[in-house]
């Protein structure tokens, strides 16, 4: 590594403010950054010392999102392989069985789930991150901006939004829109209000939502179709929904259910808010927040209860694991760029937010899944929300000090 530090500290200066490839700085710092890390040192008074970076962060949360990888790519194969025993095939069509072939792709057998999901996510992730960087590269070199770390976060947490089926086109459009539209037309990153990697899913949401909802896109098998659990509630019972459910409670908190690659596993969201609050990353005023404030609309509407809405009478706790509220609790909604900064508006955001996805899954049928939504108006409003609590701290103080 050490020819590799001298010939790029031999290049830097042809890249610095007066060099003649001063243009491309941006790349050559990234290069530079990911393969010896940050070169900046502090020259001035006062001197802070800290372990903690923006790359270092950036890391944290993508080690953070590995348990969800992990599960997303092992049940997306599994609810392939589910399907293709139902239908009583041995290997999946297309190319994906020319690269299976002599694996038994079984339930039962973990290497298949995890290769044949592999198949799906891969592919995904690939054209988020290759499309999405294509992007950051335009911008940054454009405005001479170094390039940032973080959008390897959006890059990963993009794919686990989405169904497996997803063709490959839909995802470069979305994180296309996301990364430019709702962050480098803002100033790029720390400017963005809105999440990126959520703008980039209400879009294709929007844009494409036969690819998005409908039980044809959860289980990546021609002929073979299954509902979400979310799904099925709108079709069940009113009297008793969890007749219509289809899924048991380990089921849905295990995450072996159809649904949103990496969104189904509420062990998984759990593993990663450990590493997230150990580490101090993210906001567990924000999470409590909107724990309470979903547990607490769930309450309400199952106490008042309907006599037409399977939804209203779901017990509670059943919302925590289905769908993607653990998944937006976690890593949606404790974006620290797009989320409130003042404490009291931290708690009052997660409450909001909480309370809007369970409202939104109850009442409206159309939008089974609230959390995306719920979730980018609440960035929308966390300005307003911090503004608010500002006014009435200096207002207070005003009252006290006369």
């Amino acid at each position: 590594m050490k020819w590799i530090n001298n010939s790029l500290k031999k290049a830097a200066p042809h890249f610095s403010p007066d060099g003649r490839l001063a243009r491309w700085y941006p790349l050559f710092e990234a290069m530079d950054s990911f393969v010896m890390g940050s070169r900046r040192t502090t020259t001035n008074a006062p001197h802070i010392r800290d372990g903690i970076d923006l790359k270092r962060i950036m890391i944290i949360v993508v080690f953070s999102l590995i348990p969800c990888v992990l599960m997303a790519i092992w049940n997306t194969g599994y609810q392939a392989n589910l399907a293709l025993q139902t239908l009583g095939v041995s290997c999946p069509p297309g190319w994906r069985g020319a690269i299976l072939q002599g694996i038994a792709c079984t339930p039962d057998n973990q290497l298949a789930n995890l290769a044949h999901g592999a198949l799906y996510f891969i592919p995904i992730y690939l054209v988020s991150v290759g499309v999405g960087s294509i992007w950051e590269v335009i911008f940054n070199v454009g405005r001479g901006h170094e390039m940032s770390e973080a959008f390897l976060v959006t890059s990963l947490l993009f794919p686990l939004t989405l169904p497996a089926t997803i063709p490959l086109w839909q995802v470069a459009m979305g994180i296309s829109f996301g990364v430019i539209f709702a962050k480098e037309v803002f100033g790029g990153v720390g400017k963005n209000f809105m999440n990126p990697a959520l703008a980039a899913r209400a879009f294709i949401f929007f844009a494409y939502p036969i690819r998005m909802s409908g039980d044809q896109v959860w289980v990546g098998v021609d002929g073979f179709s299954r509902a979400t659990p979310l799904a099925n509630l709108a079709a069940a019972p009113v009297a008793n929904p969890l007749m219509g459910l289809q899924v048991s409670f380990t089921d849905a908190f295990l995450g072996t259910i159809p649904g949103s690659m990496g969104e189904t596993s509420t062990l998984a969201c759990l593993l990663g808010a450990i590493i997230l609050l150990a580490t101090g990353l993210a906001s567990w005023r924000v999470m409590s927040g909107m724990l309470l404030g979903g547990l607490g609309m769930a309450c309400a509407l199952w106490l008042v209860g309907s006599a037409t809405n399977p939804m209203a009478n779901l017990p509670p706790y059943w919302h925590l694991v289905l769908g993607g509220f653990a998944f937006g609790l976690v890593f949606m909604a404790t974006d620290p760029v797009t989320a409130p900064h003042t404490l009291i508006a931290k708690w009052l955001y997660g409450l909001f937010i909480g309370a809007l996805t369970i409202l939104i899954r109850v009442e409206n049928p159309a939008f089974a899944e609230g959390t995306m939504l719920a979730i980018l108006l609440g960035n929308v409003f966390a300005p307003l929300i911090d503004y608010f609590v500002i006014q009435a701290n200096i207002s207070r103080r005003i009252y006290r000090h006369g």
